[in-house]
């Protein structure tokens, strides 16, 4: 894995002279000998802050409380740092997941126990799709640590440990820093754990302590240098030599792109083999935003018969297919039932290549594997002509006519326009995932959104911290209204912050909210902000053309109505397909099952030799 902080393919922040550069993938001093600082500036916030900025974090997302107040006062401080209050915890931690997404790591402050449970949801679900979020929580007076005494803010237990231990199993490493003496190793090492190991850690920092100056903090910090993760070289050569034995044999090959790549940087080494081989080349759905889709040959998202079109008959008909990073849950697979044979596959994990049934390579990167295979790898087009030779492009939604309902097929279809290099895409838990999916993705253009964890209204967090991070990129978010209502009220810190997103709120009634009407009072006339609502083909076309001409400077809200009933095939095939027992009977009951069942049946069952044997 690269080694390279802060920026998820380059180190870009120098502080005072001092930070790092890249060379050969490794971070290197420019300057050995850190800078003295003033008293007031040898802190523990200060140096916390420093560390912060260091790695290439210059925003963190926080809600104030007693516990964190003196904490926040020295990271507000210090000169790079930006704070941005959020109006909850919960989208405190989504934005920094945002922020991380694009900047590489991401940081959010909240207080003791009451802050750090509401934040936790969040940063769990950083962890299911690694991201490095540093979740910073002020923690008790270091003075009441084994007094035996109740604090506020807690179950009413003289146990300070409880928040601890919850974030035990969502994080890679927890700090409790309740001492001066220790702190400056604990903070570095809970920093460095995270940006090696791609995960969010927890760090407490007892609120009393925060702004003492202490000798160990009295220079300007020695920047991280992190050695890379190399491969067992005689691993990758054995690896490199059984997967290339493997593959050019085959007579119908195939790639697919796997999430895991992210974590892995290496979607340029993904991208280097597929111009080699000629592959037929495919993502699964997690990994959109990973590959090039603008890419010759690539054919689409696989997700067995919820594939894009003929990019199914592709991958199941080949004789052998490479898998890069794959996840195989039941919302990627679609309820396992992905008929895939094991013996087919060349599975290449981050740190890991297995090749069909055996054998397999332990401490094999998944970058260098990739890179050395593009080397020895036959070209190998047959797929890819096979692809072309079945393919019948889309057709293009019916227009609406005059003055008729909006559908949400319709509003995709303008969508697509809107997409360039400068722009990004943020897709919602829900119907967004599946019609964002249909998006062709110009290359440059961002993608982001959370298929493991799943959790709703994680987007409009994720908007607020990626846009922070990515400000030469206009962010284009779908949102449903359901979801919007878990996490609405953070559209105001976007406005503080002078962000210029398009967020489309879809509105089919599900609980009806007039959604434009509560974003014009929470802008109040404040900052930069234009609001729509839209019914009809004719009106939606005139609010884009709006958003993108003369309000491009604002944040644009367009609330767009649409039937109640209005979902695409894509969500109604995959309810019917992951939520069925062996018996292929439904398990769960959703408010369109009796649509599900209406289109198109519940016959789907989970056979022996799906994807399960993976």
């Amino acid at each position: 894995m690269d080694a390279k902080i802060g920026a998820v393919d380059e180190c870009k922040r120098t502080l005072n002279g001092v930070g790092c550069i890249p060379q050969n993938g490794v971070c290197i001093f420019q300057d050995s000998h850190p800078t003295p600082i003033t008293t007031a500036e040898a802190t523990l916030g200060r140096h916390l802050a420093r560390r912060l900025v260091q790695i290439g974090v210059t925003d963190v997302f926080s809600v104030p409380g007693d516990f964190n107040l003196t904490l926040l006062d020295h990271l507000i401080a210090e000169p790079g740092l930006t704070n941005i209050g959020c109006c909850n915890e919960l989208n405190a931690g989504y934005a920094a997941d945002g922020y991380a997404r694009s900047r590489g790591v991401g940081a959010c402050v909240v207080t003791f126990t009451v802050g750090g449970l509401s934040v936790i949801n969040a940063i769990a679900r950083a962890y299911s799709e690694n991201l490095p979020v540093i979740c910073i929580v002020g923690g008790p007076n270091s003075n009441d640590y084994g007094t035996n005494r109740i604090l506020h803010h807690t179950i009413g237990l003289p146990d300070f440990s409880q928040e601890y231990r919850c974030f035990q199993t969502v994080t890679c490493f927890q700090a409790i820093v309740n001492n001066l003496e220790d702190a400056h190793e604990l903070i570095d090492t809970a920093i460095s754990t995270a940006l090696k190991e791609s995960k969010p850690v927890y760090i407490s920092i007892s609120c009393n302590l925060a702004g003492i100056p202490h000798s160990t903090l009295s220079r300007e910090p020695v920047p991280f240098s992190l050695a890379p993760k190399v491969s067992n070289q005689m691993g990758l050569e054995a690896a490199v030599e059984a997967a290339a034995e493997f593959l050019n044999k085959a007579v119908k090959p195939v790639m697919v792109a796997g999430p895991k790549m992210r974590v892995a940087k290496a979607s340029q080494a993904f991208v280097e083999l597929a111009d080699a081989c000629g592959y037929a080349t495919a993502m699964m759905p997690s990994a959109k935003g990973l590959v090039p889709e603008t890419h010759p040959h690539f054919i689409g998202t696989y997700r067995g018969a919820m594939s894009t079109p003929f990019c199914a008959e592709i991958v199941e008909s080949a004789d052998a297919y490479l898998f890069a990073g794959p996840i195989f849950n039941d919302y990627n697979s679609v309820g396992y039932s992905l008929p895939l044979k094991k013996e087919k596959a060349v599975i290449v994990q981050p740190d890991r290549v297995v090749i069909a049934n055996g054998p397999a390579f332990g401490c094999v990167m998944m970058k260098d594997f990739l890179e050395a295979l593009s080397k020895r790898i036959k070209k190998n087009s047959a797929s890819c002509e096979y692809y072309h030779r079945i393919y019948i492009p889309d057709g293009q939604p019916l227009k609406c006519g005059p003055e008729e309902p909006l559908r949400v097929n319709v509003l995709f279809k303008h969508m697509q326009q809107m997409l360039s290099k400068d722009t990004a895409v943020i897709a919602e838990t829900g119907d967004s995932w599946f019609n964002c999916q249909k998006l062709k993705l110009p290359e440059g253009c961002g993608y982001e959104f959370q298929m493991q964890y799943g959790s709703m209204g994680w987007s409009v967090g994720a908007t607020l911290g990626y846009a922070q991070a990515a400000k030469d990129k206009r962010v284009i978010a779908c949102i449903g209204d359901g979801s919007f209502q878990v996490t609405a009220q953070d559209m105001s810190t976007m406005l503080r912050c002078e962000q210029k997103s398009i967020i489309f709120l879809i509105n089919n009634g599900i609980k009806n909210w007039n959604f434009t009407a509560l974003v014009d009072a929470i802008y109040n006339g404040e900052g930069k902000c234009w609001t729509a609502k839209v019914f009809h083909e004719e009106e939606l076309i005139k609010a884009i053309e709006t958003a993108t001409g003369a309000k491009k400077d604002c944040l644009c809200f367009i609330e767009v109505v649409v039937h109640k009933d209005d979902t695409s095939k894509e969500l109604l095939e995959w309810g019917s397909r992951t939520f069925v027992n062996e018996d292929g009977e439904s398990q769960i009951e959703f408010p369109w099952q009796n649509r599900i069942q209406r289109f198109v049946g519940l016959e789907h069952r989970i056979t022996d030799n799906n994807i399960r044997e993976f």
